[in-house]
């Protein structure tokens, strides 16, 4: 798990000042991956006392920018923020209560997919979304 002085260092990496929020904002999202912008504006209040929404959208939008964090935005989902970047890793969805994992690529390198046309894009990313039931819902409904 990283450290306060690691998330300093991939601000100042990624030519971010380290301000509170931000560093609230990316401990946040480390911590809690596939967090919403409302899980997070919780998080970071609980951290570093109030803070504005407009503040967390703007810390979220300068990380994803950054590439610091990334962004997805599931079907009938809310973005959603996790600290696993550079990657181009896919996730799988619960139909029932709406949990998220991560889900490595399965074969092949970036993208891991191919289009049977490209239509003259220089594709640099695929993302599939798997959709099921996780275990607990598959438990509950027996």
């Amino acid at each position: 798990m990283p450290t306060t002085s690691d998330f300093e260092h991939m601000l100042r990496g990624a030519a971010l000042r380290v301000t509170r929020p931000r560093l609230a904002v990316l401990s946040a999202v480390h911590d809690h991956p596939h967090s919403d912008t409302g899980s997070i504006i919780g998080l970071v209040r609980d951290d570093v006392g109030e803070v504005s929404h407009q503040a967390v959208y703007d810390v979220l939008r300068a990380l994803t920018a950054a590439g610091l964090v990334r962004c997805i935005e599931p079907p009938g989902s809310v973005a959603r923020y996790e600290a696993r970047v550079g990657d181009n890793h896919h996730h799988v969805v619960c139909r029932s209560c709406g949990a998220i994992a991560d889900v490595d690529c399965a074969v092949g390198e970036m993208p891991c997919l191919t289009p049977s046309e490209d239509h003259g894009f220089a594709i640099d990313e695929a993302e599939v979304i798997y959709r099921g039931r996780c275990p607990e819902c598959v438990a509950a409904r027996g």
